[in-house]
């Protein structure tokens, strides 16, 4: 399966017609679709229905297009870390991030790192944790902040001295807004968001005590700013790690932190034994140092 097949595969998925892919690519229309035939007969399967107005992908279509895009992305991103193997160090470093506190200290490091190296860019992907690390181990990411606990058998990380609150979100005129504090006897029979991750959901287990088994779960949320749109709504109430909260409209979201209060620690990780780029290379011993007296 050739990397010039898959560009050509995808280029007729974006344009919904061979004749107008062709015309992209500026090759035949034959040529391309003896291409896209070779390709069924050496994958065994049927990418498209052809319609009589658009292609359309089959089930499988779909699966390779997913797969494309990502082994394309890889290629892409070795063919630049390749260039960037040069003595000044420029190129761009992927990043990935939940909504955490520690993304403000990331920042600073950034902005540090770039005083050094000027020619340096960044692409910060917000997700999960899980898929963050899915990313990073498929080569796609070479920087993930995350929540411990984390697998020390397959990263190499630092961690970060910054502690990531729990708190409960809900409507600003809510009485437990005027709380300082929500305690687990407080939440045991209100409507409730909690996150999507089992091994999160674990450890607000363990804050509920007996509570857990008879809450009220109304969703589960990955990501803060969804659960958010929820709570805005009057649904539940939403247990987040703060991270963003602060920057968000105090007038239609109020947060109050759980009591006794429940933290996590944040690091910054990265695939042990992956090739980096000369950039990335130089981002984590930089941040090794940095991060060591950012306190």
């Amino acid at each position: 399966m050739e990397i010039r097949v898959l560009r050509y595969f995808l280029t007729v998925v974006r344009e919904e017609s061979i004749t107008k892919a062709a015309e992209v690519l500026h090759i035949t229309q034959p040529t391309l679709s003896r291409q896209l035939a070779q390709l069924e007969e050496e994958t065994g399967v049927k990418l498209f229905d052809r319609g009589t107005r658009k292609i359309r992908l089959t089930n499988e279509g779909i699966l390779l297009r997913r797969r494309a895009e990502e082994i394309l992305q890889l290629v892409d991103k070795t063919e630049k870390e390749l260039v960037e193997q040069e003595e000044q160090v420029e190129g761009r470093i992927t990043i990935g991030c939940g909504e955490i506190a520690s993304v403000q200290l990331l920042s600073k490091l950034i902005q540090s790192f770039r005083q050094k190296y000027p020619l340096v860019t960044f692409d910060i992907f917000t997700a999960t944790a899980d898929l963050v690390k899915e990313q990073m181990d498929k080569g796609l990411l070479d920087l993930g902040l995350l929540l411990e606990p984390i697998e020390m058998g397959k990263y190499d990380f630092i961690r970060l001295n910054m502690k990531e609150k729990w708190v409960v979100l809900m409507l600003p005129d809510d009485p437990l807004a005027e709380k300082e504090a929500v305690t687990a006897d407080d939440l045991a029979k209100l409507p409730l968001i909690l996150p999507r991750r089992m091994q999160v959901q674990s450890e607000l287990a363990s804050w509920f005590g007996d509570y857990y088994k008879n809450l009220n779960v109304l969703f589960t949320s990955n990501l803060s700013t969804n659960s958010a749109v929820m709570v805005s709504q009057g649904l539940a109430y939403s247990l987040v790690i703060e991270g963003a909260v602060p920057f968000w409209d105090s007038s239609k979201i109020a947060s109050r932190p759980l009591y006794p209060s429940l933290t996590a620690t944040s690091v910054l990780a990265w695939k042990r034994e992956q090739p980096f780029s000369l950039a990335a290379t130089k981002m984590i011993e930089y941040a090794k140092n940095f991060l060591d007296n950012a306190f």
